[in-house]
């Protein structure tokens, strides 16, 4: 998987340093929950989004890559991704504490996701 996978794609609108945690998030197809957590770290940015009761208050880790869109005037965060995809993505909670930095979790989400890619 290239690098762009874990940096916010520039046309995103992503501004260093900007409060994600709460924004809504919307697969292409609909809503898939809020942001809990985001990075801005070199080469391993992503957001944490908690899928509320849509699929049982599972936890997710996206890749900021997949960030299409940030639009603070309504907090949401747009993502490339379909909602099926989200809700058959590796389990962030079952990973225990500090999946991000496990590295077999990335590689797992990178496998995941570039499959996934047309």
């Amino acid at each position: 998987m290239s690098a762009d996978m874990w940096g916010y794609p520039e046309t995103a609108g992503f501004v260093p340093g900007a409060q994600l945690v709460g924004y809504h998030v919307e697969a292409a197809d609909g809503s898939i929950g809020k942001v809990d957590k985001h990075t801005e770290d070199v080469d391993r940015s992503y957001i944490v989004v908690d899928t509320g009761p849509w699929i049982f208050g599972r936890r997710v880790l996206l890749p900021a890559g997949l960030v299409t869109r940030i639009d603070t005037e309504t907090e949401t965060v747009h993502v490339s991704c379909m909602k099926e995809e989200v809700k058959d993505s590796p389990d962030y909670e079952s990973r225990g504490h500090g999946p991000e930095s496990d590295n077999t979790f990335i590689q797992l989400i990178e496998q995941y996701y570039v499959h996934r890619r047309p």
